[in-house]
């Protein structure tokens, strides 16, 4: 990973236009390809970014990514403070908390909870940004990414979304549906997902472990 801290100005030129006046910001380069421009604000969100596959050019005096798509994100550096690289190696994946475990491990051996005509094709589905939570196919065929979380939130959603995103790409997955099931759904979240087509399944883990059929609430 390279860590970049400079003064620079960015121009994102795409489906839509944006930039960003010159001000002093921080540039994560990963070797899965993505850059992302930060602020010392917006907690983990960066500014702008540009995700795998895109290419990078560098020059003197800017850096330069675009993607398949025809997306270009410039960024034009007036000053580097810092520049440094780091080796992180493989990382071993993220550890979900016992509650998010166990949700997971229950809802892939009864997927049929989260809707009738579910079928798992895997949960832990790898892909390279990380694996999916659960994989199903629907009574049609269709291949619905499901993301699980002990409280769903937006975050949660924009996870989803990018699993979705990346799936996509093969075409015997794509189009994906996707879903979201957590103990709680926080409303903001749900109107998110909704907006972005995603279903939101609300679990009652106390009957999911017992032997009737669990309580859900689909949204």
């Amino acid at each position: 990973m390279r860590l970049l801290v400079a003064r620079c100005s960015v121009s994102y030129e795409g489906r839509l236009g944006a930039s960003l006046a010159p001000g002093v910001r921080l540039l994560l380069m990963k070797a899965d390809g993505s850059i992302a421009v930060h602020s010392d604000a917006k907690a983990y969100k960066p500014l702008n970014w540009m995700n795998p596959p895109c290419t990078i050019i560098e020059r003197d005096d800017a850096i330069v990514a675009t993607n398949p798509k025809g997306e270009s994100l410039t960024i034009t550096l007036h000053e580097v403070l810092h520049d440094t690289s780091i080796e992180l190696g493989i990382d071993p994946g993220l550890e979900k908390d016992g509650i998010e475990a166990e949700l997971q491990q229950l809802l892939a051996a009864r997927v049929a909870a989260l809707r009738d005509d579910f079928v798992l094709v895997r949960r832990e589905f790898p892909t390279d940004i990380g694996p999916i939570d659960i994989l199903c196919r629907d009574g049609d065929g269709r291949a619905v990414v499901v993301e699980v979380k002990r409280v769903g939130e937006i975050a949660g959603v924009d996870q989803l979304l990018r699993y979705q995103e990346r799936l996509d790409r093969d075409p015997q997955y794509a189009p994906t549906g996707g879903m979201l099931a957590a103990q709680q759904i926080k409303p903001q979240a749900r109107v998110y997902a909704e907006s972005k087509g995603v279903a939101c399944v609300e679990i009652d883990l106390v009957r999911l472990r017992g032997d009737v059929d669990p309580d859900l609430k689909l949204f």
